[in-house]
């Protein structure tokens, strides 16, 4: 169980989705509720009663340009962090929309100082066949591994061969390098020129057909109303097979975060 209010942060990142969903809106550009967040709006109207994030998923196109006018488009306090926008530091593979006035950090040996967030998915195409599709996912899964080893403190586990990849992964490559390889490999299938597409971080159960995502339709999330996937049904059905089942509470996941902090700036504290 989380030691925090879970209901005002959910109340905090929703203001950030609001404005997401208005800035896609006034620029035209197509984006997904997805995974947790999709299941919440169908399942419950709105947040699942224990999830601490919010996640969207944007065509590759509609995300890239999202990030490149980011800082035109998106209304203080929030802002876009990416590794496109900090390449010194930014850890992930995806983007996240932050609210500035706002603290978090999610784990200790992690210590990518920022706001509390929403996550933002790029979403491009995949390659036809089961084979393919998994050493597909497989190459990425190792880069992104790789790219965590980079960033986590090395010593998390102490001095001994615990540490030892970590190190070695520093020795031989640079968070940008890597990062770099991540983007080419992602970017490899036109999101609207493949059969199925894929949100990478999800793996072979995000490889669908890119029908199911189709044409984004509104769908109501608490007071008000997001875009969701074309259809709704097929896709929750794919990523968690029966989805209006309740789970029980050993399987209610939640991210516990190392240190939350609604009421003053990560910009404060990083001086």
């Amino acid at each position: 169980m989380v030691l925090y209010d879970i209901r005002p942060l959910q109340l905090r990142m929703l203001e950030i989705l609001k404005a997401v969903h208005k800035t896609c809106e006034s620029h035209g550009l197509r984006y997904y509720a997805s995974c947790g967040t999709l299941l919440g709006a169908v399942r419950h109207k709105g947040f699942i009663p224990w999830d601490d994030d919010i996640d969207i998923a944007m065509p590759r196109k509609d995300y890239d340009k999202l990030l490149s006018h980011a800082k035109e488009w998106i209304p203080e306090p929030f802002e876009v962090v990416s590794y496109e926008t900090d390449p010194q530091k930014y850890p992930l593979p995806f983007a996240k929309i932050q609210d500035s006035s706002t603290t978090l950090i999610e784990r200790q040996h992690l210590k990518y100082l920022g706001g509390i967030y929403i996550d933002v998915f790029p979403l491009d195409g995949a390659p036809k066949g089961k084979l393919r599709q998994y050493v597909y996912c497989m190459h990425y899964f190792f880069l992104k591994k790789i790219l965590y080893f980079i960033h986590r403190d090395p010593y998390r586990h102490g001095h001994g061969p615990s540490c030892w990849i970590p190190l070695l992964c520093r020795k031989f490559f640079t968070m940008q390098e890597i990062q770099a390889k991540i983007r080419t490999h992602q970017k490899k299938y036109d999101f609207d020129n493949s059969t199925f597409i894929i949100d990478h971080d999800e793996g072979m159960h995000a490889i669908m057909p890119r029908s199911i995502y189709g044409v984004p339709i509104p769908i109501k999330f608490e007071d008000c109303e997001i875009m969701g996937v074309e259809q709704s049904h097929e896709y929750l059905k794919r990523m968690y097979g029966e989805y209006m089942v309740i789970p029980d509470g050993d399987h209610q996941r939640q991210h516990n975060f190392h240190l939350l902090d609604l009421e003053n700036s990560y910009k404060e504290k990083d001086n």
